[in-house]
């Protein structure tokens, strides 16, 4: 009897054990998990062991955009017709496409800048640029197989100048599938953000 006890501890405690870390890896909270998991990853961005020195007035300080509320949530929006929108099947954003692109931003800023950039909330002090904005579009557009990303910017600068700048990018060709659209939505975010930071750049 105590032998068949024994195995029945062995064969339980592998089980249990796989049990738990099902549920640590679970996504979503339970169900399935989506196909294709989005980010903005920047392609302008620091080396490794690379650093910055610099009084706190040469930062910049970049705030996460606005956005509306079908943005305002981690799926993709699909622009069906002129007025319809529903979301893309089995693809979702890491984050909010406003944190996404605010730390997108910052990055690229920080590599083409060279200065210190400050990501989230103010810091208190007086800095050389603060960076506002609304995100209007990180999407699929179904009716031209296309996706758009478009963000509108604000430059602040410490003696009371603003600066406003439309900026946007799009990716024509693009098949309604998860796996194209992924890669599509970085490579206007980055053109996006590319074109930003230069703007941010040359202006202050």
């Amino acid at each position: 009897m105590m032998e068949t006890r024994s195995m029945v501890l062995r064969l339980t405690a592998p089980v249990a054990l796989a049990l738990m870390l099902a549920g640590c890896i679970s996504i979503g909270g339970g169900g399935e998990a989506p196909e294709q998991l989005i980010t903005f990853r920047a392609t302008d961005a620091p080396a490794p062991g690379s650093g910055v020195t610099t009084d706190m007035t040469n930062a910049i300080v970049v705030f996460a955009p606005e956005v509306d509320d079908r943005l305002d949530v981690n799926r993709v929006p699909v622009q069906v017709d002129e007025t319809g929108v529903a979301y893309l099947k089995d693809a979702t954003y890491v984050d909010r496409p406003a944190r996404l692109f605010q730390h997108l931003l910052a990055e690229t800023l920080r590599a083409k800048s060279g200065r210190l950039v400050i990501e989230g909330e103010d810091p208190g002090v007086q800095v050389r640029t603060r960076v506002y904005g609304r995100l209007i579009e990180a999407g699929y557009d179904a009716q031209t197989s296309s996706v758009s990303v478009v963000y509108d910017a604000i430059a602040i600068t410490p003696d009371g100048s603003v600066r406003q700048e439309r900026f946007g990018s799009t990716v024509d060709g693009v098949p309604a599938e998860a796996a194209s659209v992924a890669p599509a939505l970085n490579r206007a975010a980055n053109a996006v953000a590319l074109q930003a930071a230069e703007w941010v750049t040359a202006g202050s």
